[in-house]
């Protein structure tokens, strides 16, 4: 119903952003992947859109990549996934990582997403093995995001208070390799408390 807008970020939340066009506002939820991306103030940011309607609500998903938006799409397939652990996969993973675990056959990476047990991985992988072949690429604006792997240190600063776009966007474009979890940890706290 509505595939995309175009407008100016003037908000950034945990789990959404405010997305301004012709003097609406749109609440747009969506992964930290994402959120990532975003700049508050950014005039001209285009975002896929997904709107669910449920008998209660009205929601607007989005992604600013079409791959996301994409795998989005194909785990709400999947029955007994809404688009709220959909979207928790797309916090924890990429796109084309998805694709890979599913295509492996990789339940324990698909574990990692909040809301996922291994039934609901298995579910995953049986009823998208078949749809997730081929068109999935590794977008160059994912390279500078955290490693799922340093979740830890992310989970760490979220139960310090801070939110997780905080703790994500303190590690952004910083060379983690080597590190421990808890050098991890210390260097987004001196990041935070700037």
């Amino acid at each position: 119903m509505i595939d995309y807008i175009i407008g100016k970020i003037s908000y950034i939340g945990e789990d959404y952003f405010l997305l301004e066009n012709q003097g609406m506002g749109f609440r747009i939820n969506t992964s930290s992947n994402t959120l990532m991306q975003l700049i508050k103030g950014e005039e001209k940011q285009h975002v896929f859109t997904d709107l669910i309607v449920r008998e209660d609500s009205m929601s607007l998903y989005g992604f600013v990549s079409e791959d996301e938006m994409r795998m989005f799409k194909l785990l709400l397939t999947v029955s007994k996934i809404g688009p709220k652990v959909a979207c928790g996969i797309l916090s924890t993973l990429r796109p084309v990582q998805i694709q890979k675990a599913i295509m492996l056959k990789d339940v324990t990476t698909l574990c990692k997403g909040p809301g996922v047990g291994k039934k609901t991985a298995e579910r995953i992988v049986l009823e998208l093995k078949d749809k997730v072949k081929g068109g999935f690429t590794e977008d160059e604006s994912f390279n500078e995001l955290i490693e799922p792997m340093d979740n830890e240190a992310i989970e760490a600063l979220v139960a310090l208070g801070y939110s997780r776009y905080e703790a994500q966007k303190a590690f952004q474009g910083t060379d983690l390799t080597g590190m421990t979890v808890e050098d991890i940890i210390k260097l987004g706290l001196r990041k935070l408390s700037r």
